[in-house]
């Protein structure tokens, strides 16, 4: 299996809780909190470890907050690299209605980043990426961190020779899928960060598609990924596009399906699986997540019971 490192720059104290009704107004009696590490790459890194993988996680903290999301990472068994972050790690609120099953999130933005912090980051990174490895950038950028970011992050994974892969959002995202001298390995959004993208609607799986093989072919990405909820993921790649179907199960919490996806992607990727595989596995991992109450990730016993329910098929794609 090839090494993996997960870039957290913004993670979170992911608190959830329940109430019986969500109003304005009166105080809300909520259920005992339940607290877990939160962020894109940490997820991912979770993702993997449940699956049976192993990753290293890079994540900047800060504050008490800080300190108790490395102890949560620590005893899930993480192999950690914390580097101090520039402020105070945030708090992020998730609250189930219960009469309504509705969820609401509240996420934080994070402490800001200065030019110096960046420069010490990259300075770690130059003897920290893994040789011919998988590094992934996931979840929100701080504030202070530039859009163009990542592509700064691929220029200093070349001499690695290490792969980039990419599930972002905001301003980052836009910046990543303009076309580059070095694409990412894999670029991953979903269905409504890729119309915003567009700039048009994609209410087909063929037009999903049309979008994603654009990537690939303008040189921003090898591989791209759509997300489209319960339809699946559609994929392109040079050799085509695929769409893999998610099968139907009963929904409790939507957090940390992507974050799902990525890791059941990106472990099958690590291990010589090709793209068409992976595609299958990451769906797996990213439905088994919605079976599971609030900021719970995907059980492996669910994702392999699923796996074989996961259908690749090839895709024509519609052009715009």
């Amino acid at each position: 299996m090839q090494d993996i490192l997960t870039i957290t720059l913004n993670p979170a104290l992911d608190m959830a809780t329940a109430t019986d009704h969500v109003s304005a107004g009166p105080k809300l009696r909520c259920d005992a909190p339940r607290n877990d590490p939160g962020g894109g790459g940490i997820n991912v890194s979770r993702v993997i470890r449940t699956l049976g993988g192993q990753s290293r996680v890079l994540v900047a903290v800060g504050g008490p907050l800080g300190d108790t999301l490395c102890g949560l990472l620590r005893h899930e068994g993480l192999d950690l690299l914390p580097i101090s972050a520039p402020g105070d790690t945030r708090l992020d609120l998730a609250v189930t209605d219960r009469s309504s099953g509705g969820q609401y999130r509240f996420v934080m933005p994070g402490p800001d980043w200065t030019g110096a912090h960046l420069t010490d980051l990259m300075g770690m990174l130059a003897d920290t990426v893994p040789d011919r490895g998988f590094v992934v950038l996931s979840g929100s950028m701080p504030p202070g961190v530039p859009d163009d970011f990542p592509d700064r992050l691929g220029d200093a994974l070349a001499h690695r020779r290490a792969r980039l892969i990419a599930d972002l959002s905001g301003t980052a995202l836009k910046t990543i899928c303009i076309p580059a001298a070095r694409p990412v390995t894999l670029l991953r959004m979903n269905r409504f960060e890729a119309q915003d993208i567009a700039g048009r609607a994609l209410t087909s799986r063929a037009a999903s598609a049309g979008f994603a093989a654009g990537l690939v072919q303008s040189g921003a990405a090898e591989i791209a990924v759509v997300a489209r909820a319960a339809d699946g993921s559609v994929m392109a790649t040079a050799e085509g596009c695929f769409h893999c179907g998610a099968p139907e199960v009963p929904v409790r919490s939507k957090i940390g399906a992507g974050d799902s996806f990525v890791g059941g992607f990106i472990l099958a990727l690590a291990r010589g699986l090709p793209p068409e595989e992976a595609l299958r596995h990451g769906t797996a991992a990213a439905t088994a997540a919605v079976m599971t109450e609030a900021t719970e990730l995907c059980t492996r016993a669910d994702a392999d019971r699923l796996l074989p329910l996961c259908k690749v098929e090839p895709l024509t794609a519609e052009t715009a």
